[in-house]
């Protein structure tokens, strides 16, 4: 792809420090310099250090901010209102003898593309004068949800009583389809806090950007446009560019990886039939119980398909005692995958997911059917997308204990991989993935968009 002939606006990108908000925006940053703006990557020294980057023939810079815990990052504080805390003081201090140190270089920051779970960012940005743009890196319909509630539209707690929930832009919402922050009063104050200020300066910005595609969205997108003084841009999705139009040269990995990563799998994939095999990830944060890990195995294992599982290696102990012996060559378990690349591969058939965004808009790309499995946060609404609107798959249901049966999840692995109902969700998978690949190829929405932003940050600069 090549660069816009214009000035080289430098963009500052800050992202909450974990990886699944690191990951979209890096990739962002990418297609970003590709179209034209400079590009300097900031995370925190932990994470500098931790995850070290690995981008070939890259355009952009890598710099560092503190979150007071350089030696051990989030577990040198252990409670997440002091992290948040201390990320917020020392992160705008050092922020600002960032900004000061470009400022005397022949390179000064024009924008600070930041993650919207940090708004103290914005505050600090606008102390200089610089163009502040935020990047929510979770659906349109889940930023929308917190917005209501943090305007008050949507009355908090939220009970049965209220059911169903109408927002516009979104289909019917029960209980179970809300942000687990919402709908279980009291869960994770400081987390529930995080997100609904996200909104607490957001008239103050430039830009919104979502990492989302318009026609994946288009009734929320709009309706959330609406509300907004801002223009409101989606601009994804932000996967490696070689899964969707290929016009970023050797972008095939996000490149900063939290986990070793086990080449073992896509090796194990090959010459496994296409559409045959079961992958099986819950990300990088969710821990499953004892009791809910033996479930899973009975489900997977009753199928009869092979599965690919990727299980952290804390979680390894939970995994019932001989059963990776057991399954043989029916079946493989890694620490950790690179995994649009296992998603991309013909073997898959189905993916069986905790339905965090990130998973969640990788499968989309890449024509994967979906089985949901939502643990918290934003996946519970994600998975009713999945379910009920983009109809790529299907959702389990839960016991009273909290716990998904082994006969439940192997019906709806059979209810996405066999009959007619699993023709159909494929090719309404296949449908998401070319839509995916047309909002970013040129001048689809999302290329149009961002040359849009980028225009306009142009014009505030000169």
């Amino acid at each position: 792809m090549e660069k816009k002939a214009n000035k080289r606006v430098h963009v500052l990108v800050i992202p909450y420090p974990s990886q699944g908000h690191i990951n979209p925006m890096l990739q962002f940053s990418k297609r970003l310099s590709s179209q034209g703006p400079k590009a300097t990557f900031a995370t925190t020294v932990f994470i500098s250090e931790t995850m070290k980057p690995e981008l070939l023939n890259s355009d952009i810079d890598f710099d560092t901010i503190s979150d007071g815990c350089d030696e051990g990052g989030f577990l040198e504080v252990g409670s997440v209102d002091d992290y948040l805390v201390r990320l917020q003081t020392v992160g705008s201090k050092t922020l600002t003898e960032l900004i000061i140190k470009h400022k005397n270089s022949p390179r000064p920051i024009d924008c600070i593309l930041y993650d919207a779970f940090l708004p103290w960012v914005l505050d600090v940005a606008q102390q200089f004068g610089i163009v502040g743009i935020a990047f929510f890196t979770q659906a349109c319909a889940v930023d929308y949800i917190y917005y209501c509630a943090h305007n008050g539209h949507l009355s908090l707690p939220i009970s049965s009583s209220m059911m169903p929930i109408v927002i516009p832009g979104l289909p019917l919402l029960d209980l179970r389809d809300m942000p687990s922050f919402i709908y279980v009063e009291g869960s994770y104050p400081s987390y529930f806090e995080l997100v609904l200020n996200q909104f607490s300066n957001i008239d103050k910005v430039d830009f919104i950007l979502v990492n989302s595609f318009y026609k994946l969205e288009q009734e929320v997108v709009d309706s959330m446009s609406k509300v907004m003084t801002q223009p409101l841009l989606t601009i994804g999705p932000t996967i490696p560019s070689m899964y969707l139009d290929k016009r970023l040269e050797n972008d095939k990995d996000y490149d900063l990886n939290l986990f070793k990563l086990d080449s073992n799998g896509t090796c194990w994939l090959t010459n496994k039939p296409p559409c045959s095999v079961v992958y099986v990830s819950f990300g990088s944060m969710a821990n499953l119980t004892i009791d809910q890990m033996k479930e899973l195995a009975r489900g997977l294992k009753q199928t009869g398909f092979h599965f690919l599982w990727v299980v952290r290696s804390s979680e390894l102990p939970k995994v019932p005692h001989g059963f990776i012996e057991e399954m043989g060559d029916k079946a493989l378990i890694v620490t950790w995958i690179p995994q649009t690349e296992v998603l991309a591969n013909e073997a898959i058939g189905c993916f069986f997911t905790h339905c965090g965004w990130n998973s969640t808009i990788e499968a989309l790309c890449l024509g994967v059917p979906m089985v949901a499995m939502p643990q918290w946060t934003d996946q519970t609404t994600d998975a009713k997308l999945v379910e009920d609107v983009w109809k790529v798959g299907v959702r389990v249901n839960v016991r009273e204990d909290g716990i998904v049966s082994g006969d439940e999840i192997e019906r709806c692995i059979r209810q996405v991989m066999e009959g007619e109902q699993g023709i159909e969700t494929k090719r309404n998978a296949m449908k998401w993935k070319e839509l995916a690949v047309e909002a970013v190829c040129e001048g689809g929405s999302s290329d149009k968009n961002i040359d849009e932003m980028v225009s306009k940050i142009l014009a505030r600069c000169k």
